[in-house]
């Protein structure tokens, strides 16, 4: 194996490391901010465990961090997603993904 055979592999080897890092970072982060919004709304135990993964989830459809966003201003809002709520920077009515539909 030449010198550059083993280089590429260890790139790529710490490529996959870095890829994994972050998805695990934005998991995490997904998940505490799911159970601050949980508590937000007055949930407790298995029912905020529960809600904090379906945040994680929002994540992992097209949209990523967007639909984490929407889904959060979405269940903290007092009118169910239709104003902006001041605790939820970027949750303003008019604002939208590139490339969603109305």
């Amino acid at each position: 194996m030449t010198t550059f055979d083993t280089r590429e592999k260890e790139f790529e080897a710490r490529f996959k490391h870095d890829q994994e890092l972050q998805f695990k970072i934005t998991a995490r982060r997904n998940r505490l901010a799911g159970l601050w919004a949980a508590q937000q709304l007055g949930l407790l135990g298995d029912t905020a465990e529960a809600y904090a993964e379906r945040v994680v989830a929002a994540q992992l459809r097209p949209g990523g961090n967007r639909n984490v966003v929407n889904k959060l201003a979405a269940d903290l809002s007092p009118r169910a997603g239709r104003g902006r709520d001041p605790r939820i920077p970027g949750s303003s009515p008019g604002r939208r993904v590139r490339g969603s539909k109305p």
